[in-house]
């Protein structure tokens, strides 16, 4: 397996990257509250259209920016439970990884093809499982 990934860096740190994102998706899938968090997004669209008819009022635009924050928290906070599981297998994974790579061609640039991979991965997870 070590020789196959040597042999072929740039397809696997691509297949880890997908198979990490993937496991972040399944994460969050299973532990968000996707109908909580669809509605706070909800809320946030329509107080930033609000937000565009009262930029003359500043006053009003203040305290819909305000209103705009809380929701921005409360959505951070729902992400942050599926962080706290997923940041620990993710950093030992990192550390084996990079450990993994270092005798090969891609030494410098394994981080840039695993976040490409990564990018594409959450993307194209986050539409088949139906995450916010």
């Amino acid at each position: 397996m070590i020789e196959l990934i040597q042999q072929y860096p740039r397809i696997a740190i691509i297949v880890m990257a997908l198979i990490v994102s993937f496991f972040v998706s399944l994460v969050n899938y299973f532990v968000l509250d996707k109908d909580k968090m669809r509605e706070t997004k909800a809320k946030q669209k329509a107080l930033q259209e609000e937000a565009k008819k009262h930029r003359d009022n500043p006053e009003r635009l203040m305290e819909i920016n305000k209103e705009i924050m809380g929701h921005s928290m409360e959505m951070m906070r729902h992400s942050f439970k599926p962080m706290l599981i997923t940041i620990v297998p993710i950093i030992i994974f990192f550390s084996f990884m990079r450990g993994l790579f270092v005798q090969t061609e891609i030494v410098k640039t394994w981080i840039w093809w695993y976040l490409g991979g990564s990018i594409v991965g959450s993307i194209l997870f986050r539409k088949v499982l139906k995450l916010p």
